[in-house]
């Protein structure tokens, strides 16, 4: 389901849609990170459900007090959000239904302080269309947020202050401040709550009494939705809620009840509920570690039913590398060994399997080994550079050489080199040195041009070919909640040189249900992406990319990529980019320019008659912030029209990475359509995350709520900022303590 990424950096938001545009492209996988969620947690829980079977170990506090989901998506109680929140990195996977209502969600923690909800809701007793979907129940898309004010104290009770279906259709909008105070094992909430949650207002709005909003509330029809609608925002009556959970002796069992603020009177689309009363009750079952099953009774008549997958993006339990080799043991050799004694041929092959170093030449300069290459297995560096002084030391002999340099050299460029005493490296070994010391005895500089002799060269690799499945989906659409294919894709690269090579992937359909896929989405602008149920349906074999692509470092800081051919499932054309980005330094900026036109439906060597200009400038910002990388771009989209994108994502120490993106361009939201402006989130995942082989190879999932032709992006395959991910020291730095694994 994911597009492997064999040079270690990965193209930008590669999805379990295959070559399809995602990110801050309209994603044809609308919705895919709800249904490929599961699949991950098959693998994410595989640990821990092996190692504790469904046996309930003794459990510390932070187990016993843990948080649990409500039927929204989010840490609460039933149909109440609470001032909790999941530890950093939660990521949990939701299904409930409530009648009439069947709800999807994924909630996830990126900071302490932030959790974020994206959410699918059908409404199984109304039609999303009898005209263009049939008897299909109508399915709604929200996107949620919740701040923590400030964490409990002794006398003080945690706050948050969160907003519901803040950039969907507003249909379930509502806006609360909640506070909780934990008393043992019970845990109490209270909050005030504007629109939905609020419905049955029970007092007065305090912000209306002022005048600073309306006392009633404009609803929504849902029929455009997807912008911050915030002049509505703590508008209208107020409700109140609140309730408390309660940790029973039995660890597994949680028990909850709550006061719900909503009286179902003021339902979406005219459908009103009965409430017979206004107190929620449910019990949580942990089935193991990371799987709640919940079921309560609501509005005093209805049965709800409930399931949660949970793991931490941040500490998850990875699987060994059991597959991986032992670094090499030390070797008792002669010192002084020369260069002409030894066999190089041995040391390369040996850094390639041991160190995972794939080399392209080794010199020597004075008393310094240097080894050029490119590191293809350890997503640490400092893993890599251990195992590769081991490899060195155990060939020359103690004492022969005082320092051994790697250059990282990815397609043909150079970005970094790290230099390390071997001296200081045994020193560590025998405890004699502590890693902070090792650290500091370590060179991490950007590459430089010197004189030396080249004691040994590798000849180019020059085609590589493979193959793999390939998943393409669309959730949530009119034609059916989810339609699927999967698919053979054979991908295969032929190299000219280190800097030039041709790639291309070809994919032949296997199984699908696109027999279903009626509906194509209107639009007042050119059609960049919301044809694609042409594109999806118009051929079982596709040509999904064929790209001739050239790279080059055109000054110490200054990089350059040019490129040609089927740039993407819906797009060929031509292109470049120029990034400037200073070694070890927080920020880099970067301009690229394309001529695309439009590919044929059928995905061959055909084309339409549309095409166009696009590019953009982009800036990024390696901020302080829980190492938030900041992405800002202006430019020229696909439709012709101009704009700005942001993205926001967070790395986590062993690889995941969460990020979101908006844009709003020149096109207004009438003309926009459903959605308003492109937005969506995405997760990418390394691969070693979930296998006993180390892999610096990644894949990535997005969703996007809508596919729509506004602010579209070329999907470019490669990117140098992700190319020249060496040159942050900061990474470096951060795993360094991977240097004797």
């Amino acid at each position: 389901m994911f597009r492997s990424n064999p040079d270690g950096y990965q193209p930008k938001h590669q999805t379990s849609t295959g070559n399809w545009p995602s990110s801050w492209l309209p994603s044809i996988s609308s919705g895919a990170a709800l249904v490929s969620s599961i699949f991950l947690f098959r693998r994410w829980l595989l640990i821990p459900l092996i190692s504790t079977g469904l046996g309930w170990p003794a459990v510390g506090l932070a187990d016993r007090y843990r948080t649990t989901q409500h039927d929204f998506g989010g840490v609460g109680l039933l149909q109440t959000p609470s001032a909790r929140m999941a530890p950093e990195g939660g990521f949990s996977f939701n299904a409930n239904r409530t009648s009439p209502y069947s709800r999807y969600s994924i909630s996830v923690q990126p900071l302490p302080w932030l959790e974020a909800n994206i959410r699918y809701i059908a409404i199984t007793n109304r039609k999303y269309g009898e005209a263009i979907a049939g008897d299909q129940s109508y399915k709604d898309k929200a996107i949620d947020a919740k701040f923590r004010l400030w964490e409990e104290s002794y006398w003080l009770p945690q706050v948050a202050l969160g907003f519901r279906d803040m950039g969907g259709t507003g249909l379930f909008s509502s806006e609360f401040l909640v506070a909780n105070k934990r008393f043992y094992d019970l845990d109490l909430s209270l909050g005030l709550a504007w629109g939905y949650i609020g419905n049955r207002g029970d007092v007065s709005n305090p912000l209306a009494e002022i005048g600073l909003r309306d006392e009633g509330r404009a609803g929504s029809t849902g029929e455009v939705g997807g912008e911050f609608n915030t002049s509505a925002f703590f508008s209208g009556p107020v409700g109140i809620f609140g309730g408390v959970e309660y940790q029973t002796p039995w660890d597994r069992l949680r028990l909850k009840a709550e006061l719900d603020g909503n009286d179902y009177k003021s339902e979406p689309q005219a459908n009103n509920q009965d409430q017979d009363s206004s107190v929620n009750l449910a019990a949580v079952f942990r089935l193991s570690h990371g799987i709640d099953l919940t079921a309560g009774w609501e509005r005093g008549n209805t049965a709800m039913f409930g399931i949660s997958f949970s793991t931490n993006l941040k500490s998850g339990p990875l699987p060994p590398k059991v597959l991986d080799p032992a670094p090499e043991p030390r070797r008792a050799l002669p010192a002084g060994v020369t260069a002409s004694q030894v066999d190089w041929q041995d040391v390369s092959n040996r850094l390639h399997d041991n160190a995972g170093f794939a080399v392209e030449e080794i010199a020597i300069k004075d008393r310094e080994v240097i080894v050029t290459g490119n590191q293809t297995t350890y997503r640490e560096e400092a893993k890599g550079l251990g195992r590769a002084s081991r490899v060195l030391d155990n060939s020359l002999g103690k004492g022969t050489y005082d320092w051994y340099t790697l250059v990282n050299k990815p397609r043909g460029m150079e970005t970094s080199e790290n230099s390390i005493r071997p001296d200081r490296l045994r020193a560590l070994e025998e405890n004699r040195l502590t890693l902070e010391q090792m650290r500091r005895a370590t060179v991490t500089a950007t590459p430089s041009i010197v004189s030396k002799d080249v004691v040994h060269s590798e000849t180019l690799d020059k085609f590589d070919i493979g193959l793999s499945l390939g998943y393409n989906q669309n959730v949530g659409g009119p034609d059916g909640f989810i339609l699927y294919q999967f698919l053979a894709r054979v991908s295969s690269e032929y190299r000219f040189s280190r800097n030039q090579w041709v790639h291309g992937s070809v994919g032949a359909d296997l199984i699908n249900n696109f027999d279903k896929f009626k509906y194509d989405a209107p639009s007042k602008l050119p059609r960049v992406r919301t044809n694609v149920r042409e594109y999806l349906t118009s051929s079982d074999v596709v040509l999904e990319h064929l790209q001739y692509t050239q790279t080059q470092r055109i000054g110490s800081d200054l990089y350059a990529m040019g490129y040609a051919g089927v740039l993407e499932s819906m797009f060929g054309g031509v292109g470049g980019e120029v990034l400037l980005r200073p070694h070890g330094s927080d920020w880099a900026i970067g301009v690229d320019a394309n001529w695309v036109r439009q590919r044929g439906f059928r995905q061959d060597f055909s084309f339409r008659d549309y095409s166009t200009w696009t590019g953009h400038m982009t800036g990024y910002l390696q901020t302080d912030i829980y190492d938030v990388l900041a992405r800002g771009s202006v430019g020229r989209y696909l439709a012709g029209d101009y704009g700005a994108t942001l993205e926001l994502s967070r790395r986590f120490n062993n690889g995941i990475i969460v990020g979101a993106w908006a844009t709003r361009t020149d096109v207004p939201s009438e003309d926009f359509g459903e959605g308003s402006f492109d937005k969506g989130i995405y997760f990418t995942f390394p691969f070693d995350a979930f296998f006993a082989r180390s892999s610096k190879s990644y894949g990535s999932i997005a969703w996007n709520p809508l596919t729509r032709d506004g602010g579209a992006r070329l999907s470019r395959f490669y990117q140098l900022y992700d190319m020249t991910e060496t040159r942050n020291t900061d990474r470096f730095n951060r795993g360094f303590g991977q240097l004797m694994k």
